[in-house]
């Protein structure tokens, strides 16, 4: 059973082409075994750093267990609460993620919805989001994520922000990435609004919600899904970014921003483990994502040969 629906998958040009990627097949396994390592960390990781009952600050500062004074129960060592690296790595790496899918997925449902009715509806309504598009292009990720969580510092106290923090993140990296969708989608709606299918819908009298969404979507995801695969890295980055800069989740929180935020204090003194594996683990992260969505770039490609 499982031979024969690997003989499908593969007999597709998408299938043929992952198989035959080296770098594909290689970026898929380490995303898909961080995935299954954040999705599990209760499971995969010996320690619960949200745990105080397994934390103690007599284990703080312990270097990897390789080296002099290390400990084999701390495989990578500790931070400077005393926190196991490997397991707030994973737990970290279950927070950005979060972020991540959350904020990309906010982004495209936004500028989806925007760009298809823009080019499908035309006139002052396509010109003034377009116009919106264009002014939020020239500001910064970063800028207009700090923009967004400053305004919400201003308006809900210190307490509630704490809580409220991971939500006002996702908010302020998809408000920022929404406009890459826009374009893409809108330009694309323009170019699928003049085939005969859409024609043809209007003429058995179907809704103009109906085509966009029903006939014409579909037919414009693949561009989409390379931005949303390329955007998913950057966005985890913007979060590390704001957390490194300690606007993103509270310092309580291990994310990978966090652990690099605090970790870079110590970089002098001697304790490199506490940034050094956060860090090379966010650049695996980022760069297996970036691989996979040059890969689909490639593969979702009609006018390039796959075989």
């Amino acid at each position: 059973m499982l031979k024969k629906t690997f003989n499908k998958i593969y007999d597709t040009d998408i299938g043929y082409s992952f198989f035959n990627s080296k770098i594909a097949v290689i970026s898929t396994t380490i995303l898909f075994i961080i995935l299954l390592c954040s999705v599990f960390a209760g499971v995969v990781s010996p320690y619960n750093p949200f745990d105080p009952a397994s934390v103690s600050l007599m284990d703080a500062f312990t270097p990897p267990s390789w080296s002099e004074g290390g400990s084999s129960s701390f495989i990578l060592g500790t931070d400077q609460q005393g926190r196991d690296m490997f397991s707030t790595i994973i737990y970290g790496s279950r927070i950005s993620l979060i972020v991540g899918f959350a904020s990309i997925l906010f982004a495209m449902i936004l500028g989806v919805f925007l760009g298809v009715t823009a080019g499908y509806i035309g006139g002052k309504y396509e010109i003034v989001v377009m116009r919106i598009t264009d002014v939020q292009l020239t500001i910064p990720s970063i800028l207009m994520a700090l923009l967004v969580n400053g305004i919400a510092k201003s308006f809900v106290s210190q307490s509630m922000h704490s809580d409220m923090a991971i939500y006002v993140l996702i908010f302020a990296i998809g408000i920022s990435e929404w406009p890459q969708f826009a374009r893409v989608s809108r330009a694309s709606t323009l170019v699928e609004k003049n085939k005969e299918y859409v024609s043809a819908s209007r003429i058995i009298g179907l809704s103009n919600i109906l085509i966009m969404f029903k006939h014409i979507l579909p037919n414009i995801l693949r561009p989409l899904l390379v931005i949303a695969t390329i955007g998913l890295a950057l966005a985890i980055i913007t979060e590390s970014t704001l957390s490194f800069l300690g606007v993103g989740v509270p310092p309580t929180t291990p994310s990978l921003g966090t652990l690099i935020r605090f970790g870079n204090s110590f970089l002098f003194s001697g304790e490199w483990w506490i940034t050094f594996f956060p860090a090379i683990f966010l650049i695996v992260l980022a760069l297996s994502i970036n691989l996979l969505g040059d890969w689909m770039r490639d593969a979702l490609n009609p006018k390039l040969k796959i075989r």
